[in-house]
């Protein structure tokens, strides 16, 4: 008999499997995700040496985040038709072969090619971004935000692990930089083997006829759905923003890289150590508070790198940014996990992770505008980037009020 005579059932909820696959992608998190704060650490400082103009110095952080935009809907269609192991695995392989282009680029001294292996580092910041929704499929609604949290908690592994790579390996060659895209190939080709482990049953092969779910437009116009999309590209895009200039203002301000890999450590920390404890919260006072609250620190973050330049500045505004960002995002991701249907699973998974990197690519590149060509001075490059958060947690803000306000059977 053939899989399309017998098409496989949609996976019904069960909590023990979900659990199980949350320490699968727990453990992805952990390996495959050290490589963020490797990239977000040194890409910028490489690119500052490899660019003719201070200016493109994050051109290849910001070629990432588009590439990332640009692989959700294609990675969301592939896991929609051949499951989630194949859409994982295709982001692994991405992110080795922007690896090979990046230290390629770093050993001939191109510029070009370096900040093009970002669109394919992009692949794999895209299918990270997955992680979180393959937890939820098959959690029950009470079980959702802790293995969402959960699994955003296997960051925290990453965030000690990454920037640790970069202290050991970015002098290990001739080549600054080098040694570290290097370990960032072992460390896609090795960490893809994890996702055999994954329980993903493939999606149902929907016969004609069978509800289809509602359209793009429809679901963005569903105001849960609306809302929670606007959180998450302003909270996503706000930690990039400011994370993107973070390291080229530290090193400006005369500070060490390793005084630079440190603060991108306990930014990362920040960013996943309330993983553990984020679903319980959101369970006990309700996501749209969850959700204040982190747009509500990201405006501290900002007040706090604006009022000084001092290493304690750098510190505790990056821890700032790491925890606005985790309630912000993760409150976002539960809202709108809990409103869409399962054959709008796929799309509407897409079209937010796509929604979300186009904000965060615009940020991105905005950040080394505004960092290297606003003012005149390193300072007030870090200022400028910080201001810009303002407009942005205004709309956000705006946004959830306006929700809060409904009646509840319009939302």
């Amino acid at each position: 008999m053939t899989d399309a005579a017998f098409p496989p059932a949609e996976p019904q909820f069960d909590d023990r499997i979900a659990r199980r696959n949350m320490w699968v992608l727990i453990a992805a998190q952990a390996i495959l995700g050290a490589q963020m704060p490797v990239i977000f650490t040194i890409a910028g400082l490489a690119g500052s040496s490899l660019a003719s103009n201070p200016c493109w110095a994050t051109l290849p952080i910001s070629l990432a985040v588009i590439g990332s935009m640009l692989w959700a809907q294609p990675l969301s269609a592939i896991m929609q038709r051949w499951g989630r192991r194949a859409g994982f695995v295709t982001g692994a392989l991405s992110g080795a072969l922007g690896a090979v282009l990046a230290a390629w680029g770093l050993q001939i001294g191109s510029f070009p090619l370096f900040a093009i292996s970002g669109l394919f580092t992009g692949g794999y910041m895209s299918a990270q971004g997955f992680y979180r929704f393959a937890a939820a499929d098959m959690a029950s609604e009470a079980y959702r935000p802790k293995v969402i949290s959960g699994v955003m908690a296997g960051g925290l592994a990453s965030a000690v692990f990454g920037p640790q790579l970069v202290k050991y390996t970015a002098q290990a060659f001739v080549i600054p930089f080098l040694g570290s895209y290097l370990t960032v190939i072992a460390l896609n080709l090795l960490g893809m083997f994890l996702f055999a482990a994954l329980h993903a049953p493939r999606p149902m092969v929907r016969a004609a006829g069978a509800p289809q779910g509602r359209s793009r437009m429809e679901l963005l116009r569903t105001p849960a759905i609306a809302v929670a999309v606007i959180c998450a590209t302003v909270s996503y895009a706000l930690m990039n923003l400011v994370m993107t200039s973070s390291p080229l203002a530290v090193v400006g301000c005369g500070f060490e890289t390793a005084d630079a890999a440190n603060i991108v450590t306990a930014h990362v920390l920040a960013m996943y150590a309330p993983s553990f404890f984020t679903g319980h919260v959101i369970a006990r006072i309700g996501v749209e508070k969850v959700i204040a609250l982190g747009l509500t620190i990201l405006a501290a973050a900002g007040a706090v790198a604006m009022s000084g330049v001092e290493l304690e500045n750098f510190y505790i505004a990056l821890v700032l940014l790491g925890l606005g960002w985790n309630f912000g995002f993760i409150g976002a991701t539960t809202m709108l996990a809990a409103h869409y249907r399962p054959e709008e699973r796929g799309r509407m998974q897409g079209l937010n992770d796509f929604v979300v990197f186009a904000g965060v690519s615009m940020a991105s590149f905005a950040s080394g505008g505004l960092m290297n060509c606003a003012g005149g001075s390193v300072q007030a490059g870090w200022s400028a980037v910080n201001m810009a958060m303002l407009p942005f947690l205004v709309l956000a803000g705006g946004a959830l009020i306006w929700f809060a306000l409904r009646p509840r059977e319009t939302r």
